[in-house]
C-alpha cells in the first residue's frame, strides 16, 4: 500500500510546519518528530504510514531535516532496525557492502583522475604540474556526498572532468570568490563564462609548453 509523504518546511514556532502552499500546520497529537540521519529507520517508518517530510532549501539544494510520523511507528521501526543490527549476519553484510562501496569509489576516483589528466593534455614539460593539478581536483571533487559536478551521473565522465577543472580554477586562480556580482538574472552565469574562457586560455600555455611568468595564477595555486 502506498502512503502519502507530504513535503513541508519548518514552521516559525517549534513543533509546527508550513505546507508547500505556506499553510501553518500542527502535527497530530500522536505524532513525533524523527530527525534525519538514519535512513533505515526513516524508510521503515515511511513504509508503515503517512509522514510529513521536513525539508529546507539551501541554495539550489533541498536538505532533509527529518520526518513527522505516528510515534508508535517511529518506536516500532527503531526497535525493528536495532534488532536487525544486533544480529552477527547484519554486521558481516554491512562489512561486505562497505568494502564493495569503497572499491567502487576507489575505481571511480582513478577513472575520474585519468579523465582530468586527459582533458588537461599538458605538454610533457608540465607533466608534474598535470599530475599535481589532477590530484588536487580529484581530491576535492570526488568524495561521496560532496555535491560537486564529479558526483553527477547526468553527463558523461569526460564532461564531468572538464567542468570540475574549470570550477576548481574559477575558485583557485581567479577573484571569483571575492567578486561583487549584481543580482541580475544571468549575470553570474555571464561572469562564470568569462572566467572559464580565461581559465582555458591559461591552460593553453601549459598545453603548448610555453614559459610561465612568475605571477602565473595556476603556478601559484599549485605551489
Amino acid at each position: 500500500m502506498a502512503h502519502v509523504h507530504r513535503v513541508v518546511q519548518p514552521g516559525r514556532v517549534q513543533g509546527t510546519v508550513l505546507s508547500e502552499a505556506g499553510e501553518w500546520l500542527d502535527p497530530p497529537e500522536d505524532w513525533a518528530f524523527l530527525p534525519a540521519g538514519d535512513a533505515a529507520i526513516t524508510r521503515s517508518v515511511k513504509a508503515k504510514g503517512e509522514t510529513w517530510v521536513v525539508q529546507v532549501r539551501k541554495g539550489k539544494r533541498l536538505i532533509a531535516k527529518g520526518i513527522w510520523a505516528n510515534e508508535a511507528h517511529i518506536l516500532g521501526s527503531q526497535q525493528e532496525v536495532e534488532s536487525k543490527r544486533s544480529c552477527p549476519e547484519y554486521e558481516r553484510r554491512r562489512e561486505r557492502d562497505l568494502a564493495r562501496r569503497e572499491a567502487k569509489q576507489k575505481s571511480y576516483v582513478g577513472e575520474f583522475y585519468a579523465e582530468v589528466v586527459r582533458f588537461l593534455a599538458f605538454h610533457p614539460r608540465y607533466q608534474v604540474e598535470a599530475t599535481l593539478l589532477a590530484e588536487k581536483i580529484s581530491d576535492h571533487a570526488t568524495p561521496v556526498g560532496s555535491g560537486t559536478v564529479a558526483r553527477t551521473e547526468r553527463i558523461p565522465i569526460a564532461r564531468r572532468a572538464e567542468a570540475a577543472v574549470i570550477a576548481w580554477m574559477r575558485h583557485q586562480t581567479t577573484a571569483y570568490d571575492s567578486m561583487t556580482i549584481a543580482r541580475v538574472k544571468g549575470r553570474r552565469r555571464e561572469v562564470r563564462r568569462l572566467l572559464a574562457a580565461r581559465s582555458v586560455e591559461l591552460l593553453q600555455a601549459y598545453r603548448q609548453g610555453q614559459g610561465l611568468a612568475e605571477n602565473c595564477p595556476l603556478k601559484k595555486a599549485l605551489a
